[in-house]
């Protein structure tokens, strides 16, 4: 019984072989000539080993040896410096005997360099098959680009991370039909809720409070750059710089961080990021009592109190010491988190920004809206 399971096993290695042996004879032989070179520092012949290396590391063909392809077509007068086209590569394909030949040319055109690579059908005379890419005109990576162009055409996916970084298509695309500017003025209304809202309502005597009015205005200057534009869509940072309170006698001045993301086309944009402003502020304690249920509470108006104003001789504040907007203390720096979502509508050259925002605050969130314009005008040549 053991020896019929070695001859089985002995039989179906032999087969196994075999097969091994039928798929390593069935590759088509290739041969690679030069390749055509305009405007790139390597020459064709450095360009065609790069695309010879390439085709034998893939392994989808049977490349033929480069010494004894010059030495066939040296024998026949054929000058491969000069063998490019079409024509000329497919007669050296018959001298060679080669069941497929490759052409091609890189080429650079201004901040590009042209890949493009074919695989020649000797028996036919017919392309059957060829791949163009562009990529960014970055001389130093011509093998990778050579690799990936190569791979392409063996079937060989490549690797994503260099491609996208190479290929010219991730360039980012910058005109006016793309690109959309907003830096300018800025006008609008906000409205501050919570106990930050009372406080800055409040009369400023006897209540130490701002004396504004429930809506406030803020005018001012926004000014954006862009760092990232890919078709419609474009990432940009804002500098916004406003004065609110003018209309109460107040300047608050205030500073705004955005990181914004814009679909250009249809003008909608959303952005977020840290807002500083100066607001009179002093330290002081609410003058808590009971209500109606016995819970502690407080007026944020009329119970609050500076801490000076508490009579030691009743002994030690029982009340927590905060620190609140107060007209009696001085200016000091508030930040916060704006969240904005917006869209520009557009008439002509004409650009007119809307936005909607909101900085939640524990004491008290602000909610607003704001406008602005721009004119584009394209340069005069």
């Amino acid at each position: 019984m053991k020896t019929i399971y070695k001859t089985i096993y002995a039989i179906i290695g032999i087969m196994i072989a075999t097969n091994f042996v039928a798929v390593a004879q069935s590759k088509a032989t290739l041969a690679v000539l030069n390749i055509e070179s305009k405007g790139v520092i390597p020459d064709a012949e450095a360009i065609g080993n790069m695309v010879r290396l390439e085709m034998e590391k893939a392994k989808v063909y049977e490349v033929l040896d480069v010494f004894d392809v010059k030495d066939i077509l040296k024998k026949n007068n054929v000058d491969m410096s000069n063998c490019l086209g079409k024509s000329c590569v497919l007669e050296a394909g018959k001298l060679l005997h080669a069941d497929k030949m490759m052409l091609g040319s890189i080429e650079r055109f201004g901040e590009k360099i042209a890949v493009t690579m074919k695989v020649l059908d000797v028996k036919t005379g017919e392309i059957e098959k060829t791949n163009t890419t562009e990529y960014l005109n970055l001389q130093k990576e011509i093998q990778k680009m050579i690799e990936i162009s190569v791979g392409k055409l063996a079937g060989i996916e490549p690797d994503l991370n260099a491609e996208s970084v190479l290929v010219s298509y991730n360039q980012p695309i910058e005109s006016p039909l793309t690109k959309l500017n907003l830096s300018g003025p800025r006008a609008g209304i906000y409205y501050t809720d919570g106990i930050a809202g009372e406080r800055m309502r409040a009369d400023k005597v006897p209540y130490g409070g701002l004396g504004m009015y429930t809506i406030s205005s803020l005018i001012g200057w926004q000014q954006e750059m862009q760092y990232l534009s890919s078709g419609n869509f474009s990432g940009l940072v804002e500098f916004i710089f406003t004065a609110s309170g003018l209309e109460s006698g107040r300047f608050i001045p205030a500073f705004t961080f955005l990181n914004g993301f814009r679909l250009n086309r249809q003008g909608w944009e959303i952005a977020f990021g840290p807002t500083l402003r100066f607001i009179k502020k002093a330290d002081g304690y609410y003058q808590m009592h009971k209500d109606a249920d016995g819970n502690l509470t407080y007026d944020p108006v009329k119970d609050w109190h500076l801490v000076h104003e508490w009579n030691y001789s009743n002994g030690p504040n029982p009340f927590p010491i905060v620190s609140n907007i107060d007209d009696r203390g001085i200016a000091s720096l508030s930040a916060g988190l704006v969240i904005a979502v917006g869209k520009t509508f557009k008439s002509g050259y004409l650009n007119l920004p809307v936005n909607v925002y909101m900085i939640p605050r524990k004491e008290g969130s602000v909610y607003g809206l704001s406008f602005g314009f721009n004119i584009y005008k394209p340069s005069s040549k």
